[in-house]
């Protein structure tokens, strides 16, 4: 199964968007898709429909060993997307987890549980920090994806980041590679968007996806009514933008053996 972070310490950027966007457009590709939520807002959770009253277990449960991978896993009204919801339990876990042995590797020991060939890609939606959860995701991953907002201060943001990276992989995980870098809620009609991506491009090349994700009202719009964008309005410009970056994604990916 391939491991994807979703991460980046600064909020508001559009990373669970992008998580759950892409992950639903995998899955309509045909590829079997596990998203972990792992951020205690449970925004994840909330946008793809799965009510506070369906999370019976969680992320939480999860880290700290008291149910399965299989126990906490929530089918979606997504065909072939499933879930590990979050709760506000989450929210305690950074400090519970430091008494705990192996706290870095707790999802990666449990990913390892998952039945082979059950989901071919999992997508981890990270909390905006880097605290111990995001080294757990960031441990338990092969690479990382980065949505970065085309503004200045994320740009500053993103050199933490990086390090953070660094330091995992000296540290935690070896293996772990950047995957890429979106642009979000680009505005083509603010200088400040073309000079962040330009800025941005000639610091990381080919590392940022060609893709570039707008503003766009309709993505702000989905969560509150617990559907991905992609299903709400699918020819949105928002919608067609995570189509499209989607491919860009498979592209960069080792291909599994994806069931019709």
């Amino acid at each position: 199964m391939i491991r994807i972070a979703v991460a980046n310490q600064k909020g508001g950027v559009g990373k669970t968007t992008t998580a759950i966007n892409l992950a639903t457009a995998l899955a309509a590709t045909g590829w079997k898709v596990l998203l972990v939520d792992l951020d205690p807002q449970g925004n994840a959770s909330t946008g793809l429909g799965v009510g506070h009253d369906q999370r019976l277990r969680s992320s939480y449960e999860l880290l700290t060993g008291e149910c399965t991978l299989d126990e906490a896993v929530i089918a979606t009204r997504v065909p072939r997307l499933d879930l590990i919801a979050s709760t506000v339990d989450l929210s305690g876990a950074e400090i519970e987890l430091v008494e705990y042995e192996e706290r870095t590797h707790r999802l990666d020991k449990s990913l390892n549980g998952a039945t082979p060939g059950r989901w071919d890609v999992c997508l981890i939606d990270c909390p905006p920090s880097l605290g111990l959860l995001t080294i757990n995701a960031l441990a338990a991953a092969q690479s990382i994806l980065v949505p970065l907002q085309a503004e200045f201060f994320a740009l500053e943001g993103l050199s933490q980041l990086l390090q953070t990276v660094e330091r995992v992989r000296a540290r935690f995980n070896p293996e772990l590679t950047i995957l890429g870098v979106a642009l979000t809620m680009y505005d083509k009609r603010n200088n400040l968007s073309s000079q962040v991506a330009d800025d941005v491009k000639a610091c990381l090349g080919k590392t940022v996806f060609d893709t570039v994700i707008p503003r766009n009202v309709r993505l702000s719009e989905a969560p509150s009514h617990g559907i991905p964008a992609l299903i709400y309005d699918i020819r949105c410009p928002g919608s067609e933008a995570y189509m499209a970056l989607a491919r860009e994604l498979i592209a960069r990916l080792p291909k599994p053996a994806v069931a019709a």
